[in-house]
């Protein structure tokens, strides 16, 4: 028995934290996208600085820094087109045009400095709102289009060149602005780069915070999607060009400070650079994902690669060979992480852990166990019968109307007579799953994949949260809702609600039983100063919540670990936690209160001796999700449930089954009502009925708890 223990603690030791699980949850953040072309950057700098002496020198640096500045405009210019699903050939001309533009202002026509940049970036947006009209507007494609435009502003700029260049020469401006734009620093940061780094902060802001960024990223990844869904298209195609043609414009502006000459051959090649350096830091070319950090990221590869190569001596032919090879690398990779990224998550996402339930109760109708099965569902009276998809909840208002949420997001309203008039009462936009009313008779819903909201008795929707305290160190950002699950209201107006899961959704729920981790949370939120905070972590799918008679407590279900616990929230006992129930003989799902001052309890589903042999091994699980179809995976029985009801202590009084789920495959809820039991389920497609005997028939739930209205 001992090397038994012994075993089963070492098991659980190795399998309580799994490396596997913080590998698959890094992979998922975005910020991880630009972690291996920042981890090239940095090695490649340290390369040439252990191979080149004197390659992190001060003077270096500056130099490399200043055409990194003007050349970061230029890469976060064709990064935001290429988001867009677009791409821009026609930056090296637009950056010469800024250039030759910028100096004629200031130098010829003696504009100021402001003044001549002003002109400079609208003759940049010109440019930009060209290609922007006819690949926006009238549709042409953005290669070709992009392609011509190169060609034609790169032989209006030497007709330019050639008519004014001997006046050019002769002509100098003098401005002290102009200067430091050129030459000048911040407390030792060049000026270009101090403006970079605001372009760059902006423009973070604009594609990941903003509505029109986000415009911009969906339509890169689905063009007729984003149409379909409203999204002006063409306006913002145009409008990534024109975004386009000021940063590059911008970035010649700076060069144009920094050397002064109106060069033909300025901007050759500058637009296959600028791809090379977005694809290296990350970029995706097919549009819809990529970030003005992973094109800097990629413009310092790019850069520090030059410098280096010129260094060693390789210029010209072999340096553009050699960014050529790295760009057709990148480009491989991108390509083949793109396609596999998901499917190598998929694969190591579910990660199975060690948990031993404890001895299964004898269910047989014949055992006279307190659990001992029976039909008293089998023969329930059905309301909304074939209407009704999924009423996970159940829930009665003080009137005495029945109300139940749906697969399809609405709210259902059965009043009335014998309930026989039926309404949609309101649209949640997601899926309901527990209800609350209270004290003035708003139904409180937890909606799957939105967080906690409400619904008044004129029908309106308002939200009351959507997110909670952060776990500190934890890889994913559990602070958003994903899957709120049941809810009750304390006296004093706190609404307390399980999340049942942080790492499935409502549609992969059933999953998370697979791991038997503690993926799951209790939390409250305080209407009155409308704070949320977590107060247990670690729990096991944590499910059905219910304020205890007296207010002194919070019962919960830990579904997969098929026990009730309870959560001290007044009293002697406040911030206790205990075990009330432990090993039954099924999955619970929602708790709720009886007129007798006892509690019903659903079990959605009944264990197996496969499944709970199954969760003592994780090695078995991992095999199994590894290498046959997620549909033949063995989950637990959960579309053969009952109803058990169990007193302050524990004790079970009675049970209310239907053998082999004829009428109620799976039942996640119950409430009594007025004498009547009634049923929910998730699978089901109706509201079951059952009179019950022996019970205060005009005991009524909210009138109950909160009182008449006054």
């Amino acid at each position: 028995m001992a090397d038994t223990s012994f075993r089963e603690t070492l098991i659980r030791l190795r399998y309580k934290w799994s490396f596997q699980q913080f590998v698959a949850e890094l992979l998922q953040k975005r910020w991880m996208e630009p972690v291996v072309p920042f981890t090239a950057a940095v090695l490649v700098i340290l390369a040439f600085a252990f191979l080149i002496p004197g390659y992190l020198s001060v003077g270096n640096i500056v130099s490399t820094a200043r055409q990194f500045g003007e050349f970061g405009f230029v890469a976060i210019a064709i990064a935001v087109v290429i988001i867009s699903g677009g791409i821009d050939l026609s930056v090296g001309s637009i950056f010469a045009m800024a250039n030759f533009i910028a100096l004629m202002m200031f130098n010829m026509y003696e504009l100021s400095a402001p003044l001549s940049i002003a002109v400079t970036l609208g003759a940049g947006a010109l440019m930009g709102a060209v290609n922007g009209m006819l690949i926006g507007y009238i549709g042409l494609g953005a290669f070709l289009t992009t392609l011509v435009t190169m060609l034609i502003f790169r032989a209006i700029l030497n007709l330019l060149i050639l008519r004014y260049s001997m006046e050019m020469a002769i002509s100098t401006g003098d401005s002290r602005f102009w200067d430091w734009l050129g030459g000048g620093d911040l407390l030792g940061v060049p000026a270009n780069i101090l403006a970079l780094a605001l372009v760059a902060i902006v423009g973070h802001i604009f594609l990941s915070r903003g509505r029109p960024g986000w415009y911009i990223a969906a339509i890169g990844a689905n063009r007729k999607a984003a149409r379909h869904a409203g999204i002006p298209v063409e306006r913002h195609l145009f409008l990534t060009y024109v975004i386009s043609g000021v940063l590059t414009a911008l970035g010649g502006v700076f060069y144009a400070a920094r050397l002064n000459s109106p060069s033909s051959d300025t901007g050759v090649g500058m637009e296959v650079l600028a791809l090379t350096a977005v694809v290296l830091g990350g970029v995706n070319l097919s549009g819809g994902k990529g970030s003005i950090g992973q094109s800097l990221i990629g413009t310092t590869i790019v850069l520090v690669l030059i410098n280096g190569l010129v260094r060693f001596g390789l210029v010209g032919g072999a340096t553009s060979a050699f960014l050529g090879f790295m760009m057709l690398l990148a480009v491989g990779v991108d390509v083949k992480w793109s396609r596999n990224r998901n499917k190598a998550i998929e694969k190591i996402y579910v990660v199975p852990s060690y948990f031993k339930l404890g001895a299964r109760h004898d269910i047989a109708p014949d055992s006279g166990s307190a659990y001992a099965l029976n039909n008293r569902l089998r023969d329930a009276e059905a309301i909304g019968l074939g209407k009704l998809d999924g009423p996970e909840d159940v829930i009665f208002d003080r009137e005495g109307n029945l109300y139940c949420g749906t697969r399809e997001g609405f709210i259902w309203r059965f009043s009335g007579k014998d309930l026989e008039t039926q309404e949609i009462f309101a649209r949640t936009g997601g899926r309901p799953l527990g209800m609350a009313f209270d004290r003035d008779d708003n139904l409180i819903i937890c909606v799957a994949g939105m967080g906690v909201y409400g619904v008044r008795p004129d029908r309106s929707v308002y939200k009351l949260t959507d997110e909670t305290t952060r776990t500190f160190g934890k890889v994913i950002d559990d602070s958003r809702l994903v899957l709120a699950d049941d809810l009750d209201i304390a006296p004093d107006g706190k609404i307390y609600f399980s999340e049942a899961t942080l790492r499935y959704t409502a549609q992969t729920w059933a999953t998370d039983a697979l791991e038997g981790r503690g993926n799951g949370r209790i939390i409250v939120f305080d209407p009155s100063t409308g704070k949320t905070r977590t107060l247990l972590r670690d729990q096991i799918f944590p499910n059905g919540v219910c304020v205890s008679h007296d207010g002194q407590s919070v019962l919960f279900a830990l579904t997969w670990a098929c026990r009730i616990e309870r959560y001290w929230i007044a009293g002697p006992k406040a911030g206790k936690l205990e075990t009330l129930i432990a090993d039954l003989p099924g999955m619970p799902d929602n708790i709720n209160r009886a007129s007798d001052g006892s509690y019903w309890l659903a079990l959605v589903g009944l264990r197996t001796p496969a499944y709970d042999l199954a969760m003592e091994d994780p090695g078995f699980r991992t095999r199994m999700i590894k290498r046959i179809p997620n549909d033949e995976w063995l989950y637990p029985n959960i579309n053969n449930g009952c109803v058990v009801k169990f007193d302050e202590s524990g004790k079970i009084i009675e049970t209310l089954g239907d053998i082999g789920g004829k009428s109620h495959p799976s039942v996640t809820s119950m409430r009594e009502e007025r004498g009547y039991l009634y049923i929910g389920g998730l699978s089901n497609d109706r509201i079951g009925r059952v009179k019950l005997s022996g019970v205060d028939e005009q005991w009524n739930g909210p009138a109950a708890y909160w009182g008449e209205r006054t």
